[in-house]
Order: C-alpha cells, then sequence, then structure tokens
C-alpha cells in the first residue's frame, strides 16, 4: 500500500511540474488545453468511476430512480443511500397501458418504453381530476428519442387511483398505483431529482464500468473537438441517420457547423450534472444529458443538453440526435 501511494505521489507530482513547465514557457491557455485534451482519456474516466455505484448507469444528478416493470405491472423506488449507492426501496404494484408493447400513437393504449424525467406534480390545489386520485406526476413523454422515432401522443402520468368513479385494471397509457402509494411516493421523491425508467419487463442493471468510463471519455473527445475548432473529428461522432430536435438532418447540420466552426471563436464549454443510461429495450442506445454552459464572443447558453447515442462494436459513440 505504502509502495502504491508513492508511485501515485510520484505520478501526480510529475504531472504537476509537466503543467507548471508548460504554463512557464507557453501561458495559460497551453495549460487549458493540456488539462481539456485530460479530460478525454479512458483513464481518467475509468479511476474516476471505480468507486462509484453504477446499478443504473453513470448518475450525477438524480438522487432517485424509479423502474417499471410492465411485465410484472410493479413501480419501484431506489434511493441514493448515505454510502451514495442507489438502495432499493419500495415496490408499488401498477397499472400499466391496456395494451402490450411500446407506445407510438396517441390513443394506442399503450405505456411508452423509455427514459423520463418528472416535470410536474398535480393535485386537487391545480384542479386535478378525481379520475386520477390525489396527486399525478406529469412525465416528459415523448423525449426526444421518441420523436426521433416517430412516436407521438401526449399525457402519460403516474397517477392514483379513482376517488368517485369506477376503476378498470388498466389504463390508456399511464402509470396508476393506489392512492396511499401515490402519495407515499410523494413524501419520499424531490421530482426535480427523480429519473423514471420504464422496460417492458426487468429494467437493465448494472452497466460496466468498462463501457461508461469509454462513453464519458468520447463525451469529452467530441467536447475537445467543438472546444477547439476540429470540424472533421466533431463531425465524426454524428450517425449518417442523424436527426436533430427540430428536423435538421446530418447534411444540413454539417453545413450549418462548419459555417459556424469556420469563426474559429475562443469558446468555454462546461459539462455538468452528466447522466448515461442505458435505454430500456436496446442492446446499444444510451441517454447522455448534461447541464451545458457554453459561451464565445457571438452566442450564449446555458442550459439542459441530451444526446442519443448509438455505440458501435468497436464501442464508438454515434450520436442519432440531440436538443
Amino acid at each position: 500500500m505504502k509502495l502504491l501511494l508513492l508511485t501515485l505521489f510520484i505520478n501526480i507530482s510529475l504531472f504537476a511540474s509537466d503543467i507548471l513547465t508548460n504554463y512557464r514557457i507557453n501561458g495559460i491557455d497551453a495549460i487549458e488545453k493540456e488539462m481539456d485534451l485530460a479530460l478525454t482519456k479512458e483513464e481518467y474516466w475509468s479511476n474516476h468511476i471505480k468507486d462509484k455505484d453504477t446499478t443504473f448507469g453513470y448518475i450525477e444528478s438524480y438522487l432517485n430512480v424509479l423502474t417499471c416493470n410492465k411485465e410484472k405491472s410493479t413501480l419501484n423506488l431506489y434511493s441514493l443511500d448515505e454510502k451514495n449507492k442507489f438502495e432499493f426501496k419500495k415496490e408499488y404494484g401498477a397499472f400499466t397501458g391496456k395494451k402490450k408493447g411500446d407506445k407510438v400513437k396517441e390513443g394506442d393504449f399503450k405505456t411508452p418504453i423509455g427514459i423520463y424525467q418528472i416535470t410536474q406534480k398535480l393535485s386537487k390545489d391545480t384542479n386535478l381530476n378525481s379520475f386520477y386520485g390525489p396527486l399525478a406526476f406529469v412525465t416528459s413523454y415523448p423525449n426526444i428519442y421518441d420523436l426521433y422515432r416517430g412516436k407521438n401522443g401526449s399525457g402519460i402520468w403516474i397517477h392514483g387511483l379513482p376517488i368517485e368513479q369506477e376503476r378498470d385494471d388498466f389504463t390508456r397509457g399511464c402509470i396508476a398505483i393506489n392512492n396511499s402509494n401515490i402519495e407515499c411516493l410523494d413524501r419520499n421523491i424531490d421530482i426535480s431529482k427523480t429519473l423514471l425508467i420504464i422496460d417492458s419487463s426487468e429494467v437493465q442493471k448494472n452497466v460496466s464500468k468498462e463501457l461508461l468510463a469509454s462513453i464519458l471519455s468520447q463525451l469529452y473527445k467530441w467536447r475537445f473537438a467543438w472546444l477547439y475548432n476540429d470540424i472533421d473529428a466533431y463531425l465524426n461522432f454524428y450517425a449518417p441517420e442523424f436527426v436533430r430536435y427540430d428536423g435538421m438532418d446530418i447534411e444540413k447540420f454539417t453545413k450549418y457547423k462548419t459555417r459556424i466552426f469556420k469563426k474559429t471563436e475562443k469558446k468555454i464549454i462546461i459539462f455538468k450534472n452528466i447522466n448515461i443510461v442505458k435505454y430500456p429495450n436496446s442492446s446499444d442506445i444510451f441517454e447522455i444529458t448534461f447541464k451545458e454552459i457554453y459561451k464565445s464572443n457571438t452566442f450564449e447558453f446555458i442550459g439542459n443538453k441530451t444526446l442519443i447515442v448509438k455505440v458501435d462494436e468497436k464501442k464508438k459513440i454515434n450520436i442519432l440526435t440531440e436538443k
């Protein structure tokens, strides 16, 4: 152990010495680029996540994860404990859509399969119809991957059961749990810190840390190309079938980004609150979300970013859509 710590200290010292030498000779810009390049290294990310709980992927910004197993009609709650591990808290019996399969269109009576945020809480104070029980949580369906695949519809909620009306043993696409359970759930989650994953069966768990480190490394290689105006490296991360959330295809996107990159502006690009979750019912699709801080001389953006990526057999990420 002492030998390991000594080796680590020497390596850190040498790295710090190299940085100081570079700064002494070339100034702050050279150090910035060196540090940005270091963030693209898979070794950094492997070390960063080695002790992190990756039960549901790489998660920085959620305290709770709700998983819905449509086959077993259950809704499970997991919460971060004092050791920063997602601990199973409770299983709720749930009603889901009358028809099996993934939701595709309005009125198909199917519960969607996907990854969603909870965007709003409804109650009697917001004139919630008593058919939905005392509370309802509005989800972000359709998300950008739903829209990319041509799915439509809206109004997918987690809600209670009718207070005054007759009830069925199914829903029109929502997830329904009994009223004492929806109130219990409300007491135990912060909706802004809760992720919902809906699958046809058991939600996938424990994505390999090796793969997550590779995806994180590539995310920062994409950022590095963007930051330092390397248009070819940047566009290499986009799939031929890419379509942006607003309908811009890869050909138009390439022309648009090429025009912007020609400005060669100095930029600040920071990613915070990164989450990487494997998409339900898929072997190679991942949702990446983060808060993006972007500043240049001509444009400034601070907000949430979503990438849907496909990982090929060589573990390379290919961006299918983004918002």
